[in-house]
């Protein structure tokens, strides 16, 4: 395919993208984006959500990411609206949910490429960026081209899958390695000049198929390490040893890096992204699929702990006690409680023992629909029983109380 400047003098002043999505990972893109310089138009379907960045604020908890964004709307670079305007980057920054079954959902992406479609043009570049089965942008170019027939061979098609941690998302977004696979090696390249404009880290080429996969095996691969540390928790807990000093002890071998334990695995990557895997090479996958089961599953060990606890103090003391559950996020220090282990813990202990008094804490959101929140402190005070669920910083301030019953399941007071 002949090469074709992406914009029509080849400056950056004039280079227009299309984010398609502005979530946890679609509006920093887009932010970090407009900052560069690229007139960027972020797309969502929720119009709240295009007035609030259209303000210069955003809906999400990110540090830094306010500041940023009030200054890229300020200076025009970014604009957020509800359907699709023309551009020459289109950038699909979906959600991509699983199934009751385990199965991936790429309806969303198929949507918003379905909606890209009519503004497509010769000299186009369109890229995936959500986590996606291997062979969706194969998928998608087969809708586009058999829409857009004329198109064939005339724009320019990529995989670039995100890899960043939240809480550090802006500078990881400018200076992590990116893992850019095209649809042809010249599409490879076109998403390579895009990227440049404000990745700092080395833009690794490669095909879509190996790129798609790259990500998955990425998240699978932490979500193994963390079912070793999470099965080595619950092997710990029968045999009466503190797994923390046992995991810091055996960390001192030069050649062991075991991760630490938690109450389970959540957010919209590393808990999702191996059902991926399973869901298209489930005879292939078994350490991968096990290791779900694992994650899973320590929720509900962590479950029937606090239940257990509770239930021996009414034992004990001959009333219900009032228990405090410490964090509803995914994790640390974060606002995202997409698919939390937490929030099924607390959810699973309420409805196992309804008769106690619950106080339920998380200090990174200012309420929630189902759940009502209390002050952490307050609740550490009031509580009999504290299950620390998340090991949110504020938590590390409170200090050890032996007139409590603590569960304590993400290593808040690890040396007691």
């Amino acid at each position: 395919m002949e090469q074709i400047n992406i914009t029509k003098d080849g400056s950056l002043e004039n280079m227009k993208a299309c984010f398609m999505g502005l979530g946890y990972i679609g509006l920093p893109t887009a932010i970090v984006a407009a900052d560069s310089g690229i007139h960027v138009t972020g797309v969502d379907i929720n119009p709240q959500v295009v007035e609030t960045v259209n303000q210069g604020r955003i809906h999400i908890i990110e540090p830094g990411l306010e500041a940023l964004c009030a200054r890229v709307v300020q200076k025009g670079t970014l604009h957020a609206f509800t359907e699709p305007q023309e551009s020459e980057v289109y950038l699909i920054v979906v959600p991509t949910p699983f199934t009751g079954d385990h199965e991936p959902d790429i309806s969303y992406v198929e949507a918003a490429t379905r909606s890209l479609i009519p503004w497509l043009k010769e000299g186009d570049l369109f890229i995936i960026e959500s986590t996606s089965p291997v062979g969706t942008t194969e998928k998608m170019a087969h809708l586009i081209f058999t829409a857009r027939p004329e198109l064939k061979d005339k724009i320019y098609i990529a995989y670039c899958p995100e890899r960043v941690l939240p809480g550090n998302v802006i500078y990881e977004l400018v200076h992590n390695d990116r893992v850019i696979g095209g649809f042809n090696p010249v599409s490879t390249e076109k998403a390579c000049d895009f990227y440049s404009r404000f990745v700092k880290g080395t833009l690794h080429r490669t095909n879509t198929r190996t790129a798609e996969m790259c990500k998955l095996t990425e998240n699978s691969s932490r979500d193994v390490q963390i079912a070793f540390a999470n099965e080595l928790s619950l092997i710990c807990d029968k045999a009466g040893i503190n797994v923390w000093e046992l995991i810091e002890l055996a960390n001192k071998h030069p050649r062991v890096n075991i991760l630490q334990p938690g109450s389970g695995v959540g957010g919209h990557c590393i808990a999702v992204d191996p059902y991926f895997l399973t869901a298209d090479f489930p005879r292939e996958s078994q350490l991968i699929g096990k290791a779900r089961e694992i994650n899973n599953y320590k929720a509900f060990w962590c479950a029937e702990k606090t239940l257990q606890a509770i239930r021996q103090f009414v034992l004990e003391q001959g009333r219900e006690p009032v228990v405090a559950l410490m964090g509803l996020a995914f994790k640390p220090n974060i606002d995202d409680l997409r698919e939390s282990p937490a929030k099924y813990i607390a959810t699973r202990v309420m409805q196992g023992h309804s008769e106690a008094g619950y106080l339920i804490v998380e200090p990174n959101i200012e309420s929630h629909k189902v759940f009502k929140l209390t002050d952490y402190r307050q609740a550490y005070e009031e509580a009999d029983i504290v299950a620390f669920l998340v090991a949110h910083n504020q938590f590390k301030t409170l200090p050890w109380r032996e007139d409590k019953t603590l569960l304590d399941f993400c290593g808040i007071f690890r040396k007691n």
